[in-house]
């Protein structure tokens, strides 16, 4: 219907917006470098909530690499999310909204907060009002490092938001020196380890980042390392002991 009200100026394509090759979606004479204005190209989007958080993950994992729908310059997205997921995505520090989102999409873009539409407005309703959101890539991101070491240390700090800073960046280092590894990284850092998630700065974040990358150039066997796994393992030892007198499980293990 929309094409046929408008022959030959809209395309309809019909497909999965999480697989779908967007780098191959416009012209080539559209794109621009990266240090330009912004392309001539506006991606707009009234999201599933189910696949809203995969699918900015995704395209802010473009963003950093520069490819997809970034292969054509910084293109500017504006995105609807849950009104609470738009509100992580804005949060500044201090903010209880304060989140893994915060730091991925305010690292690599300029992010505002557009305007809210009510749940009401749509057919059929949600119950929740919904956030119009808009990115713009920014030129050198607020932290230079590949995205998936951000993403890591990110969702690290993230792990435990109640708890102090510390006890997320721990969960970066295998148990056998962990807590000597963990006080280098926030001592490097400059970071104070008493903070929460959610107070720390951009620019905490960006140290963290970069102290984690000079250990991770001395020992590359760090960035594999994988703390859920580490529980898992100790927990099937537990269960192949089968032993009551093995010490009890920590809280992180009852949660997987």
């Amino acid at each position: 219907m929309l094409s046929e009200a408008a022959p030959g100026k809209v395309r309809i394509i019909h497909g999965d917006i999480l697989t779908y090759k967007m780098e191959k979606a416009f012209p080539k004479h559209l794109k621009k470098n990266w240090e330009d204005e912004p392309p001539d190209i506006h991606i707009i989007g009234n999201l599933p909530f189910s696949v809203s958080t995969p699918l900015i993950i995704k395209w802010l994992e473009n963003v950093s690499k520069r490819d997809g729908p970034f292969i054509y310059g910084r293109t500017q997205m504006t995105l609807t999310f849950q009104k609470e997921v738009g509100e992580r995505l804005t949060a500044n520090p201090g903010s209880n909204q304060r989140s893994r989102l915060s730091i991925m999409a305010q690292h690599l873009c300029t992010v505002e907060n557009c305007f809210i539409i009510p749940g009401q407005a749509f057919v059929p309703k949600p119950e929740v009002d919904v956030a119009v959101v808009h990115f713009t890539p920014l030129v050198q991101p607020k932290i230079q490092q590949p995205f998936e070491l951000v993403e890591k240390v990110v969702q690290s700090v993230f792990q435990f938001r109640r708890k102090y800073c510390f006890r997320g960046i721990e969960t970066l280092f295998p148990e056998n020196g962990r807590l000597k590894r963990t006080e280098q990284l926030m001592m490097t850092a400059n970071v104070d380890p008493t903070l929460r998630p959610f107070q720390l700065s951009m620019s905490q974040f960006r140290n963290l980042c970069n102290a984690y990358r000079k250990m991770c150039d001395e020992d590359p066997s760090l960035f594999v390392f994988n703390y859920r796994e580490e529980l898992r393992q100790k927990k099937m030892t537990r269960r192949l002991l089968g032993s009551t007198d093995q010490p009890e499980q920590t809280e992180e293990e009852k949660q997987l």
